[in-house]
This record gives structure tokens, sequence and C-alpha cells, in this order.
């Protein structure tokens, strides 16, 4: 069952979609070669390019970075490594859990 995307998240991986089949025509590469170069079949590289939300992430994000679409914004080579450590020190000053908020009343009646 496909799940229920908000117009965002639709827009978003047709997006997505649309600028790897911009960078495998810009690489003069066939859509087979894209595939090969992945690791999936060439219908996979189809449903990428249509932006389905089906397949897997990765594989978006591998078709991308072989196309040249910088993830994250972060183009130059470490600068995506650099914000995956920040990003996890981050998460280290966070509470590894989130409780529910106690919504008993206080028995404040003296």
């Amino acid at each position: 069952m496909q799940p229920i995307l908000s117009p965002t998240t639709r827009n978003a991986l047709r997006l997505l979609g649309g600028l790897i089949e911009e960078g495998r025509l810009r690489k003069g590469w066939s859509r087979e070669q894209l595939a090969e170069r992945v690791g999936v079949g060439v219908l996979t590289i189809r449903r990428v390019i249509q932006g389905e939300p089906g397949v897997a992430i990765g594989t978006y994000f591998e078709a991308a970075t072989l196309v040249g679409i910088p993830l994250f914004g972060l183009e130059p080579i470490g600068a995506l490594e650099r914000e995956l450590i920040r990003q996890q020190e981050k998460l280290q000053l966070l509470p590894a859990r989130i409780r529910r908020p106690n919504l008993d009343r206080l028995d404040d009646d003296f």
C-alpha cells in the first residue's frame, strides 16, 4: 500500500527525480548506464525520475551523488561528513527519550 504523502513531499520527490534526470543527461549517460552505476534496474531508475515514493531513499541519494547533485546543499568533498559529525554532536546533547508530561493536577489545597 502506498503511503499518503503531503503535496510538499510529492513535489520534493518529483523535483529530485527531475534533477537526477537532468544530471544524467548532462553527463551523457543512458538510463541503462545510470542504472548500472547505481546497481539497480532501468525500471527503478524510471521510477526515481518520476519521483515515485516506493523507491529506497538510498537509491535516490546514490543516483543524485553519481550525477553530481550536492546532497543537503553541501557540495565540497568532506562538507557532508563535517555536517554529519556536527549533527551527531547535537543529538548527543538532546535527551534520548521524550517523556510525556505528568498531566495530574497538583494538589495545592492546604
